[in-house]
């Protein structure tokens, strides 16, 4: 009986310092590889935390960041990379909207349009593939077509939500294809910003 007892206060033991080890290892500050194709907000969605500690943890202004770049997440960011891949696979299936504590900014994650999410859609992909803040698309497709997505301005030809020049017709997904590439070719200033 008392080698019994024994036995289960050592393997009590060994269990409860595991799980502080595993606790403190979760909370300690981790470093990621910016990868091609990376913007702040992904990164922040598969470390659980914000857009706002990233940058400010790592200097980061205006969401730049380049691969190669070595980027400090903060203890708070609980999510290790074994579980940041089933998070992203979800959040593949789902839409789900995530608020920053930071700002009053709601960034929703969606993966596919499918008619009825038009501005979900659009300032996700926009935010995820051009690391400019979804609020600031937001205010730029009100400016330019306040959420039509076939205006077509009659002085200048430009089309679409986002008034491109380049495009005179298209689908929800070709217009944000074609902001994309006109965002790579000439930043913020294709919109006067």
């Amino acid at each position: 009986m008392k080698k019994l007892v024994n036995t289960i206060l050592t393997t009590s033991a060994a269990a409860v310092s595991l799980l502080f080890v595993g606790a403190m290892t979760a909370n300690a500050d981790s470093t990621y590889t910016v990868k091609a194709g990376d913007s702040v907000w992904a990164i922040s969605q598969k470390f659980n935390t914000t857009i706002n500690k990233i940058e400010t943890a790592n200097n980061i202004k205006g969401h730049l960041i380049l691969p190669g770049q070595k980027l400090t997440i903060n203890d708070n960011a609980t999510t290790t990379a074994s579980t940041s891949s089933a998070t992203t696979t979800k959040a593949a299936t789902t839409s789900q909207a995530t608020t920053t504590n930071d700002s009053t900014t709601s960034t929703a994650t969606t993966t596919s349009y499918t008619g009825s999410n038009l501005q979900s859609y659009v300032l996700s992909q926009m935010e995820s593939r051009t690391g400019v803040s979804a609020s600031t698309w937001n205010t730029i497709i009100t400016r330019e077509s306040n959420w039509q997505p076939n205006v077509v301005n009659s002085a200048s030809g430009a089309y679409g939500l986002f008034q491109n020049m380049h495009i005179s017709s298209g689908s929800v997904e070709d217009q944000v294809n074609a902001a994309v590439a006109l965002y790579q070719a000439q930043g913020m200033q294709a919109w006067a910003l």
